[in-house]
Formats: C-alpha cells, sequence, structure tokens
C-alpha cells in the first residue's frame, strides 16, 4: 500500500470538490493501492469557538455580497459538474472546525475516517448544518458508525484539541497553505481539486512501477 494523505477542512467546499473527484477515480481502479489518511487544516484558525453568521463572514471577506457570489459561482458550478449536490442557501454559520477535525482523527482510529469526512461534507455542504454544534457533531459521529455516547463525551472535553491545532500548525510550517491538498508516499505533492482522469492516471503510473518493481530487481 501507499500512503495518500489528505489536508483538507469540512467546510472548504474545493476539498467536497475534490474528494469526490478522487473517489470516482478510486472506484473506477478498485485496485488501487493508496491508503487514505485525512488530516488538518482549518481554513479559518482565528474563528471564535461559536462560529459566525454565514453572510457577515462571507461579505467581510470577499468585500460584500456581490464579491461573495461571485466567488462562489465557480464553486457551484465545479461541484455540479462533478455530480454534487450543493446547497450553500442552507448554510446559515460559518463554524470553527477545531472540534470537526478532533471527530475525523477519532474517526480514523476506529477505521470509519473516510466515512466521517464524507458524513461532514454533506452535513455542511448539502444539509446545511452547524458543524461547531457539540451535539450535532455526536449525532453525525453515530450516521458514521461511531459510538455516540463515547463521542459525546469527548468532544465536551478538550481531548486532543492541542493535538490537532499542532499539526495543523506543523502542515503550514511544511509548506502547505490551501486545501485540498494531496502528498503520495510522503513525497509528491498534488494541490487541490484535480480532475478524476489525473488521479486515475496517477494510480496507472503507479500500478505500472510497482509491477515492474521486481523485474528491475532480478
Amino acid at each position: 500500500m501507499i500512503r495518500l494523505d489528505i489536508f483538507s477542512d469540512p467546510i472548504c467546499p474545493w476539498c467536497y470538490i475534490g474528494k469526490a473527484r478522487l473517489q470516482r477515480a478510486l472506484e473506477a481502479r478498485p485496485n488501487h493501492p493508496f491508503l487514505i489518511q485525512w488530516h488538518p487544516f482549518q481554513l479559518n484558525p482565528d474563528m471564535p469557538a461559536d462560529g459566525m453568521d454565514r453572510r457577515a463572514y462571507l461579505e467581510a471577506k470577499f468585500g460584500g455580497k456581490e464579491g461573495a457570489i461571485q466567488a462562489y459561482l465557480p464553486v457551484v458550478q465545479e461541484a455540479e459538474d462533478s455530480g454534487l449536490e450543493i446547497n450553500l442557501e442552507a448554510i446559515t454559520r460559518t463554524p470553527n472546525t477545531l472540534n470537526a477535525h478532533r471527530l475525523i482523527q477519532w474517526a480514523g482510529l476506529e477505521e470509519k475516517q473516510n466515512a466521517m469526512v464524507d458524513r461532514l461534507f454533506k452535513a455542511y455542504f448539502v444539509e446545511g448544518k452547524d458543524l461547531g454544534d457539540l451535539e450535532v457533531l455526536a449525532d453525525l459521529a453515530a450516521e458514521a458508525g461511531m459510538e455516540r455516547d463515547v463521542v459525546a463525551r469527548l468532544l465536551a472535553s478538550d481531548a486532543d484539541g492541542e493535538e490537532i491545532s499542532a499539526r495543523d500548525a506543523d502542515a503550514r510550517a511544511k509548506g502547505v497553505n490551501s486545501v485540498p491538498t494531496f502528498v503520495i508516499s510522503n513525497q509528491h505533492v498534488v494541490p487541490g481539486a484535480q480532475p478524476a482522469d489525473l488521479w486515475v492516471g496517477v494510480i496507472d503510473e503507479i500500478l505500472e512501477q510497482i509491477d515492474a518493481a521486481p523485474s528491475e530487481a532480478t
């Protein structure tokens, strides 16, 4: 297996799109060699703990309502082209995602990380759920196959919060400055929401190298 590290944030629309495109390639190549691990990167690490009004956030970030609309037009188009449902009107708050990242980390311990990431994306971009709400996160964890009561107790504590922040800071120190960012075998960096065809090509090239390795060694 070859490690594929993915730096992402559950409220990043390009991460939502990028995962869907990667998933399409993985389905086209079920013999792919990737062992996927998700890593924290907060788009808004200084966001207040209880988040903020979505409209106010977007207008402050993009310089007004019209700027926000123009910024998200390509997001909607690319999501639709990728066969994804996206309902930006349903989103009323932009959350601090530290707790969502804690949840993704715990899901990884139970080998449920991909399911958890999928559920968070759908909750935010389709259902408009507040990913800063601990009750919402506990419910989503249960839907991904985790023990709700256990997750709720962990979320109510500060477990792994400092670790998540440290991992985020470490990623930035190593050059990750936008998401999604994919790192193959700790060597090759693939930035952005790349098309499924690109990933199919990458997988085919890796499989060819793997097949060729024994003959080269003899």
